[in-house]
Protein backbone atom coordinates (compact mmCIF):
# COMPACT_ATOMS: atom_id res chain seq x y z
CA UNK A 1 0.00 0.00 0.00
CA UNK A 2 2.64 2.40 1.00
CA UNK A 3 4.72 1.48 -1.85
CA UNK A 4 1.44 2.14 -4.41
CA UNK A 5 1.37 5.49 -2.67
CA UNK A 6 5.34 6.47 -3.24
CA UNK A 7 4.79 5.57 -6.96
CA UNK A 8 1.65 7.62 -7.34
CA UNK A 9 3.50 10.54 -6.02
CA UNK A 10 6.67 9.93 -7.28
CA UNK A 11 4.40 9.57 -11.10
CA UNK A 12 2.80 12.79 -10.41
CA UNK A 13 5.91 14.98 -9.44
CA UNK A 14 7.44 13.23 -12.63
CA UNK A 15 4.23 14.40 -14.55
CA UNK A 16 4.13 18.06 -13.09
CA UNK A 17 7.93 18.43 -13.82
CA UNK A 18 7.41 17.42 -17.37
CA UNK A 19 4.50 19.76 -18.11
CA UNK A 20 6.63 22.75 -16.33
CA UNK A 21 9.00 22.04 -18.67
CA UNK A 22 7.16 22.04 -21.41
CA UNK A 23 5.32 24.92 -20.33
CA UNK A 24 8.61 26.65 -19.83
CA UNK A 25 10.20 25.44 -23.68
CA UNK A 26 7.26 27.12 -24.79
CA UNK A 27 7.14 30.33 -23.22
CA UNK A 28 11.01 30.48 -24.17
CA UNK A 29 9.59 29.67 -27.87
CA UNK A 30 6.95 32.42 -27.85
CA UNK A 31 9.57 34.80 -26.46
CA UNK A 32 11.89 34.11 -29.11
CA UNK A 33 9.50 34.36 -31.93
CA UNK A 34 7.74 37.67 -30.26
CA UNK A 35 11.54 39.07 -29.61
CA UNK A 36 11.98 38.47 -33.43
CA UNK A 37 9.10 39.89 -34.95
CA UNK A 38 9.81 42.97 -33.23
CA UNK A 39 13.39 42.84 -34.45
CA UNK A 40 12.36 43.02 -38.28
CA UNK A 41 9.26 45.54 -37.88
CA UNK A 42 11.97 48.19 -36.06
CA UNK A 43 13.67 47.48 -39.62
CA UNK A 44 10.94 47.48 -42.20
CA UNK A 45 7.25 48.09 -40.85
CA UNK A 46 6.02 45.85 -43.34
CA UNK A 47 7.39 42.27 -42.86
CA UNK A 48 9.19 40.39 -45.59
CA UNK A 49 7.90 36.61 -45.85
CA UNK A 50 8.46 33.92 -47.29
CA UNK A 51 7.15 29.86 -46.90
CA UNK A 52 9.88 29.47 -43.98
CA UNK A 53 8.82 32.18 -42.10
CA UNK A 54 5.36 32.16 -42.55
CA UNK A 55 5.22 28.78 -41.10
CA UNK A 56 7.50 29.19 -38.94
CA UNK A 57 5.96 32.44 -37.26
CA UNK A 58 2.42 32.98 -38.70
CA UNK A 59 1.17 29.50 -38.81
CA UNK A 60 3.19 27.33 -36.17
CA UNK A 61 2.13 28.09 -32.16
CA UNK A 62 3.11 29.20 -29.47
CA UNK A 63 1.74 32.98 -30.80
CA UNK A 64 0.25 35.82 -28.90
CA UNK A 65 0.41 38.22 -31.84
CA UNK A 66 -2.07 39.22 -34.89
CA UNK A 67 -0.29 38.86 -38.19
CA UNK A 68 -1.91 41.15 -41.22
CA UNK A 69 -0.46 39.94 -44.18
CA UNK A 70 -0.63 41.32 -47.40
CA UNK A 71 -0.44 38.64 -50.11
CA UNK A 72 0.82 39.82 -53.45
CA UNK A 73 2.82 39.72 -56.85
CA UNK A 74 5.01 42.73 -57.09
CA UNK A 75 7.59 41.47 -59.85
CA UNK A 76 7.54 43.10 -62.97
CA UNK A 77 6.67 40.21 -64.51
CA UNK A 78 3.44 39.84 -63.07
CA UNK A 79 1.94 43.07 -64.70
CA UNK A 80 0.32 43.78 -61.55
CA UNK A 81 -0.25 47.18 -61.04
CA UNK A 82 -3.22 46.95 -59.06
CA UNK A 83 -0.70 45.10 -56.49
CA UNK A 84 1.93 48.01 -56.15
CA UNK A 85 -1.45 50.36 -55.47
CA UNK A 86 -2.09 48.10 -52.70
CA UNK A 87 1.44 48.11 -51.21
CA UNK A 88 1.75 51.81 -51.11
CA UNK A 89 -1.57 51.80 -48.73
CA UNK A 90 -0.38 49.08 -47.07
CA UNK A 91 2.47 50.59 -46.00
CA UNK A 92 1.01 53.63 -45.14
CA UNK A 93 -1.16 52.13 -42.48
CA UNK A 94 2.09 50.07 -41.55
CA UNK A 95 4.28 52.93 -40.94
CA UNK A 96 1.23 54.43 -39.10
CA UNK A 97 0.92 51.89 -36.57
CA UNK A 98 4.86 51.02 -36.28
CA UNK A 99 5.55 54.84 -35.29
CA UNK A 100 2.52 55.71 -33.21
CA UNK A 101 3.17 55.81 -29.57
CA UNK A 102 0.33 53.17 -28.98
CA UNK A 103 2.33 50.18 -30.85
CA UNK A 104 2.74 47.13 -29.01
CA UNK A 105 4.11 43.58 -30.06
CA UNK A 106 -0.53 42.57 -30.45
CA UNK A 107 -0.20 43.25 -33.87
CA UNK A 108 2.49 42.71 -37.25
CA UNK A 109 1.75 43.57 -40.43
CA UNK A 110 3.57 41.18 -43.23
CA UNK A 111 3.33 40.42 -46.71
CA UNK A 112 3.94 37.63 -48.73
CA UNK A 113 4.97 38.11 -52.85
CA UNK A 114 4.00 35.17 -54.79
CA UNK A 115 7.71 34.43 -56.22
CA UNK A 116 8.96 34.21 -52.56
CA UNK A 117 5.97 32.17 -51.01
CA UNK A 118 4.35 30.29 -53.76
CA UNK A 119 4.00 27.42 -52.03
CA UNK A 120 2.13 29.75 -49.22
CA UNK A 121 -0.52 30.66 -51.61
CA UNK A 122 -0.77 26.90 -52.38
CA UNK A 123 -1.56 25.97 -48.80
CA UNK A 124 -3.86 28.62 -48.34
CA UNK A 125 -5.79 27.66 -52.25
CA UNK A 126 -4.96 31.62 -52.93
CA UNK A 127 -5.03 32.56 -56.49
CA UNK A 128 -5.33 36.26 -57.35
CA UNK A 129 -3.21 38.97 -55.58
CA UNK A 130 -3.48 41.12 -54.04
CA UNK A 131 -5.50 40.00 -51.06
CA UNK A 132 -5.58 40.92 -47.15
CA UNK A 133 -5.35 37.88 -44.61
CA UNK A 134 -5.52 38.41 -40.84
CA UNK A 135 -4.22 35.55 -38.60
CA UNK A 136 -5.86 35.69 -35.35
CA UNK A 137 -3.73 35.52 -31.75
CA UNK A 138 -5.67 32.41 -31.12
CA UNK A 139 -7.85 29.76 -33.25
CA UNK A 140 -7.82 29.77 -37.24
CA UNK A 141 -8.61 32.54 -39.26
CA UNK A 142 -12.33 33.03 -40.11
CA UNK A 143 -14.05 34.16 -43.28
CA UNK A 144 -14.33 37.52 -41.69
CA UNK A 145 -10.36 37.71 -41.34
CA UNK A 146 -10.20 37.83 -45.52
CA UNK A 147 -10.73 41.61 -46.19
CA UNK A 148 -13.35 42.26 -49.02
CA UNK A 149 -10.74 44.11 -51.14
CA UNK A 150 -13.44 44.37 -54.78
CA UNK A 151 -16.06 46.03 -51.98
CA UNK A 152 -13.97 48.31 -49.74
CA UNK A 153 -11.15 49.34 -51.93
CA UNK A 154 -7.45 49.36 -50.57
CA UNK A 155 -7.21 52.98 -49.09
CA UNK A 156 -5.13 53.02 -45.97
CA UNK A 157 -8.41 54.27 -43.97
CA UNK A 158 -10.60 51.14 -44.68
CA UNK A 159 -8.29 48.65 -44.10
CA UNK A 160 -7.41 50.45 -40.79
CA UNK A 161 -11.22 50.01 -40.11
CA UNK A 162 -10.70 46.13 -40.56
CA UNK A 163 -7.98 45.91 -38.65
CA UNK A 164 -10.20 47.56 -35.46
CA UNK A 165 -12.95 45.33 -36.21
CA UNK A 166 -10.49 42.16 -36.24
CA UNK A 167 -8.25 43.01 -33.40
CA UNK A 168 -9.57 46.00 -31.27
CA UNK A 169 -6.47 48.08 -32.36
CA UNK A 170 -7.01 51.25 -33.49
CA UNK A 171 -4.51 52.08 -36.17
CA UNK A 172 -5.22 56.68 -36.74
CA UNK A 173 -4.01 57.25 -40.21
CA UNK A 174 -1.13 59.08 -41.11
CA UNK A 175 0.06 60.06 -44.42
CA UNK A 176 3.20 61.67 -45.52
CA UNK A 177 2.32 65.58 -46.65
CA UNK A 178 1.76 65.57 -50.50
CA UNK A 179 1.46 69.08 -51.96
CA UNK A 180 0.88 67.74 -55.80
CA UNK A 181 -2.82 68.83 -55.64
CA UNK A 182 -2.19 72.83 -53.88
CA UNK A 183 0.01 72.99 -56.19
CA UNK A 184 -1.58 71.88 -59.15
CA UNK A 185 -4.43 74.39 -57.74
CA UNK A 186 -2.34 77.09 -57.32
CA UNK A 187 -1.21 76.86 -60.53
CA UNK A 188 -4.54 76.36 -62.37
CA UNK A 189 -5.75 79.33 -60.66
CA UNK A 190 -2.48 81.49 -61.83
CA UNK A 191 -3.43 80.30 -65.06
CA UNK A 192 -6.94 81.56 -64.95
CA UNK A 193 -6.24 84.88 -63.40
CA UNK A 194 -3.49 85.17 -65.65
CA UNK A 195 -6.07 84.72 -68.73
CA UNK A 196 -8.28 87.38 -67.17
CA UNK A 197 -5.61 89.83 -66.71
CA UNK A 198 -4.76 89.69 -70.33
CA UNK A 199 -8.33 90.04 -71.36
CA UNK A 200 -9.26 92.46 -68.73
CA UNK A 201 -10.77 94.73 -71.08
CA UNK A 202 -12.49 91.49 -72.71
CA UNK A 203 -14.42 89.98 -70.67
CA UNK A 204 -17.41 88.85 -72.32
CA UNK A 205 -16.23 85.02 -72.78
CA UNK A 206 -17.24 85.10 -68.95
CA UNK A 207 -20.76 85.72 -70.33
CA UNK A 208 -20.68 82.88 -72.45
CA UNK A 209 -23.59 80.61 -71.81
CA UNK A 210 -21.71 78.03 -73.86
CA UNK A 211 -18.38 78.27 -71.85
CA UNK A 212 -20.28 77.67 -68.94
CA UNK A 213 -23.04 74.86 -70.12
CA UNK A 214 -19.57 73.17 -71.31
CA UNK A 215 -18.34 73.34 -67.84
CA UNK A 216 -21.52 72.69 -65.85
CA UNK A 217 -21.72 69.48 -67.84
CA UNK A 218 -18.10 68.15 -67.26
CA UNK A 219 -19.13 68.79 -64.09
CA UNK A 220 -22.17 66.61 -64.26
CA UNK A 221 -20.39 63.71 -66.54
CA UNK A 222 -17.80 63.61 -63.74
CA UNK A 223 -19.94 63.27 -60.56
CA UNK A 224 -22.65 60.56 -62.14
CA UNK A 225 -19.33 58.52 -63.43
CA UNK A 226 -18.56 57.48 -59.71
CA UNK A 227 -15.76 59.46 -59.21
CA UNK A 228 -16.55 60.74 -55.83
CA UNK A 229 -17.10 56.96 -54.85
CA UNK A 230 -13.64 56.29 -55.94
CA UNK A 231 -12.06 59.37 -53.92
CA UNK A 232 -13.98 57.97 -50.74
CA UNK A 233 -13.06 54.05 -51.09
CA UNK A 234 -9.90 54.19 -53.13
CA UNK A 235 -10.68 51.13 -55.38
CA UNK A 236 -7.92 49.27 -57.86
CA UNK A 237 -7.92 50.66 -61.40
CA UNK A 238 -8.85 47.20 -62.39
CA UNK A 239 -8.13 43.40 -61.32
CA UNK A 240 -5.67 40.85 -62.51
CA UNK A 241 -5.79 37.59 -62.09
CA UNK A 242 -2.40 36.45 -61.47
CA UNK A 243 -3.39 33.02 -62.87
CA UNK A 244 -5.10 33.71 -66.04
CA UNK A 245 -4.13 36.75 -66.99
CA UNK A 246 -7.02 37.56 -67.71
CA UNK A 247 -7.94 42.01 -66.98
CA UNK A 248 -11.18 42.76 -65.55
CA UNK A 249 -12.09 46.72 -66.05
CA UNK A 250 -15.48 45.91 -65.31
CA UNK A 251 -16.41 44.88 -61.40
CA UNK A 252 -19.24 42.04 -61.28
CA UNK A 253 -21.14 43.47 -58.25
CA UNK A 254 -23.53 46.41 -57.94
CA UNK A 255 -21.67 47.13 -54.79
CA UNK A 256 -18.24 48.30 -55.90
CA UNK A 257 -16.68 49.38 -59.07
CA UNK A 258 -13.00 49.70 -60.22
CA UNK A 259 -11.65 53.24 -61.30
CA UNK A 260 -11.08 52.28 -64.93
CA UNK A 261 -15.13 51.37 -64.76
CA UNK A 262 -16.21 54.79 -63.99
CA UNK A 263 -13.96 56.19 -66.78
CA UNK A 264 -15.76 53.79 -69.43
CA UNK A 265 -18.64 55.42 -67.69
CA UNK A 266 -17.93 58.84 -68.11
CA UNK A 267 -17.26 58.11 -72.08
CA UNK A 268 -20.55 56.33 -72.20
CA UNK A 269 -22.02 59.06 -70.91
CA UNK A 270 -20.90 61.54 -73.21
CA UNK A 271 -21.22 60.18 -75.97
CA UNK A 272 -25.35 60.19 -75.18
CA UNK A 273 -25.53 63.76 -74.19
CA UNK A 274 -23.04 64.25 -77.53
CA UNK A 275 -26.25 62.55 -79.48
CA UNK A 276 -28.70 64.40 -77.78
CA UNK A 277 -26.57 67.75 -78.14
CA UNK A 278 -26.43 66.60 -81.98
CA UNK A 279 -30.40 65.80 -82.63
CA UNK A 280 -31.04 69.26 -80.67
CA UNK A 281 -29.06 71.59 -82.76
CA UNK A 282 -30.36 68.98 -86.12
CA UNK A 283 -33.76 70.97 -84.74
CA UNK A 284 -33.37 74.17 -83.95
CA UNK A 285 -30.28 74.98 -86.32
CA UNK A 286 -30.19 77.13 -89.72
CA UNK A 287 -28.13 74.83 -91.39
CA UNK A 288 -29.06 73.42 -94.69
CA UNK A 289 -31.17 70.17 -94.53
CA UNK A 290 -28.53 67.81 -95.60
CA UNK A 291 -26.36 68.68 -92.87
CA UNK A 292 -28.73 68.89 -90.59
CA UNK A 293 -30.19 65.09 -91.48
CA UNK A 294 -26.34 64.15 -91.26
CA UNK A 295 -26.63 66.00 -87.30
CA UNK A 296 -29.56 64.04 -86.76
CA UNK A 297 -28.75 60.53 -87.82
CA UNK A 298 -25.43 60.59 -85.93
CA UNK A 299 -27.13 61.78 -82.81
CA UNK A 300 -29.50 58.74 -82.76
CA UNK A 301 -26.48 56.48 -83.32
CA UNK A 302 -24.50 57.93 -80.68
CA UNK A 303 -27.76 58.00 -78.76
CA UNK A 304 -28.80 54.22 -79.06
CA UNK A 305 -25.15 52.55 -79.61
CA UNK A 306 -23.73 53.87 -75.97
CA UNK A 307 -27.24 53.44 -74.40
CA UNK A 308 -27.22 49.87 -75.27
CA UNK A 309 -23.31 49.73 -73.80
CA UNK A 310 -24.37 51.02 -70.66
CA UNK A 311 -27.47 49.07 -70.27
CA UNK A 312 -25.66 45.91 -71.00
CA UNK A 313 -22.94 46.99 -68.49
CA UNK A 314 -25.88 47.44 -65.66
CA UNK A 315 -27.57 44.04 -66.62
CA UNK A 316 -23.74 42.73 -65.92
CA UNK A 317 -23.89 44.30 -62.22
CA UNK A 318 -27.30 43.62 -61.84
CA UNK A 319 -27.89 40.15 -61.90
CA UNK A 320 -31.27 39.30 -63.37
CA UNK A 321 -32.12 42.39 -64.40
CA UNK A 322 -34.57 41.67 -67.41
CA UNK A 323 -34.00 44.65 -69.84
CA UNK A 324 -31.80 45.24 -72.55
CA UNK A 325 -31.47 46.97 -75.79
CA UNK A 326 -29.72 46.38 -79.25
CA UNK A 327 -26.74 44.13 -76.54
CA UNK A 328 -27.49 41.59 -73.64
Amino acid sequence: MFRNVLLSLLLSVLLYHEHANAQKKKETLLSEKVTQMMEWASKRSVIRMNGDKFRRFVKAPPRNYSVVIMFTALQPQRQCGVCRQADEEFQVLANSWRYSSAFTNKVFFASVDFDEGSDVFQMLNMNSAPTFLHFPSKGKPRRSDTYELQVKGFAAEQLARWVADRTDVQIRVIRPPNYAGPLLLGFLLAVIGGLAYLRRHNLEFLFNKNVWAFSALCFVLIMTSGQMWNHIRGPPYAHKNPSTGQVSYIHGSSQAQFVAETHIILLFNAAVTMGIVLLCEAATSDLDIGKRKIMCIAGIGLVMLFFSWLLSIFRAKYHGYPYSFLMS
